[in-house]
This record gives C-alpha cells, structure tokens and sequence, in this order.
C-alpha cells in the first residue's frame, strides 16, 4: 500500500518521503509574514483585479494587507474612471476609499463600455437583451449611450 500525502490526499509519497510542516522548512512559509509588509503590498500591486479578490480570500494575513492597502485598488479603479469619470470622482470627493469606489461603479462600468462599443446596437426587442447588459445608470448616461448609438 502506497502512503498518500494527508494534506491533499492524492500525491503518492516515495518509500521514505516525507511532508515538512511550513513551521519547520523555510521555503513553504508564507511569504507575506517573512517579507516586509511594503514588498508583499508591491507584489500584490502586480495582480489583475480578480487575482487580488482571490488573493484576499488565501488567509487572514493576505486579507490584512489587501484589504488595508487603499492604494492596491487605486489603479484598478482608474479603469473604472476612464468610462464612469462622474460616478468615480463624486465618490472620491464623498470620501469613499478607492475599494468602495471601484466597488460601486466596476459593474456600471462594464456595462456602459459595451454600450458605447456598440456591443449591443442590433437588439431588436427586450427578449434580445443578454444577461449581465443592463444596471442602473444615469440620464447622462443614457444620453452618452445615445448619442454613440446615432453615430454608429
């Protein structure tokens, strides 16, 4: 009968072979609490935006400095702004931190950049509209949208 790692249960172990414990070997320590706070913030600065929400969920300490680092969500809001300007600059001048900011307007904006790109200008009926097209947006919004829309 061959051993089986405990851990995950499906690596077969050599005769002799052991599991280390990440207590007792260096390289399987996690390396946000070996690093300096600033450097495992830089790393995770290298993440796309669902990287970094998965990331935030690997255990508390990853949670701690995601979460606590306003400036890891700076750049991903900034994709953001680039098509909600209004919406993302009067949530800054709220006081909302760049997470809650990109919280409340990433969805918004992906789906006014569908509709300024003209994804769906052959909808004929609401039956055609696809899953995931549709949000609450603004007059001015709508009138972006529309006007994209008679230029096409």
């Amino acid at each position: 009968m061959q051993n089986v790692c405990q851990r995950c249960c499906s690596i077969p172990l050599h005769h002799g072979s052991t599991i280390s414990s990440p207590k007792n070997d260096p390289s399987l320590q996690n390396f946000s609490e070996t690093l300096p706070t600033e450097m495992s913030v830089r790393i995770f600065s290298e993440l796309d935006l669902r990287s970094l929400c998965h990331a935030s969920l690997t255990c508390k300490h990853w949670y701690g400095i995601i979460e606590g680092t306003d400036h890891l969500w700076r750049s991903h809001c900034h994709t953001v702004l680039a098509v909600c300007t209004r919406e993302v600059n009067g949530d800054r001048l709220e006081g909302c931190s760049w997470k809650v900011t990109l919280v409340r307007n990433y969805r918004k904006g992906c789906v006014k950049r569908r509709w300024l790109m003209g994804r769906y200008s052959n909808i004929r009926s609401a039956e055609d509209i696809p899953p995931n097209s549709m949000c609450p947006l603004d007059l001015e919004t709508w009138g972006e949208i529309l006007e994209a829309e008679l230029e096409r």
